[in-house]
């Protein structure tokens, strides 16, 4: 039996329900929800300059520069990830021959598209910082 276009299409948007816990694309969502993920990928697209409204053009990083600017990452944490989305198609991992070996990491289309969500998702944190600092204290001054 051939299906239409259509109707995998339809099949497609069963097959891929976030809310069912077999979902695959649940597990794709764990992924992207890491704060160390959401800074890669807002590191590589050329947002680490730290100003919210600010953001370059995406570049290559090598892992010692990504290791500086991700302040807290443990080695084994940076490497984990770097291989997760490289195995996920976001970024690509280029070693280059030289002495001692370059090895530098870069978003791909895929994760370039993947960056704008980012993006607005760390800048969101960032200018609304103020105001859940606020409701914390609120909330927790009531609860005392």
């Amino acid at each position: 039996m051939t299906t239409t276009k259509a109707g995998k299409r339809a099949q497609a948007k069963v097959e891929y329900d976030a809310f069912l816990a077999v979902c695959p694309s649940r597990q794709l969502l764990d992924r992207i929800s890491d704060k160390w993920v959401v800074l890669i990928l807002c590191a590589l697209g050329g947002d680490a300059s730290g100003q919210s409204g600010t953001s370059h053009a995406p570049k290559a990083m090598r892992y010692s520069e990504l290791a500086r600017l991700l302040a807290g990452v443990s080695q084994k944490m940076l490497t984990q990830t770097l291989r997760a989305l490289e195995r996920d198609g976001l970024l690509t991992r280029t070693v280059t021959p030289t002495v001692p070996v370059t090895v530098t990491y870069e978003l791909t289309d895929l994760g370039l598209s993947l960056h704008h969500v980012t993006r607005g998702l760390r800048q969101w944190a960032q200018s609304h910082m103020d105001q859940v600092l606020s409701s914390r204290e609120e909330h927790d001054a009531g609860a005392s």
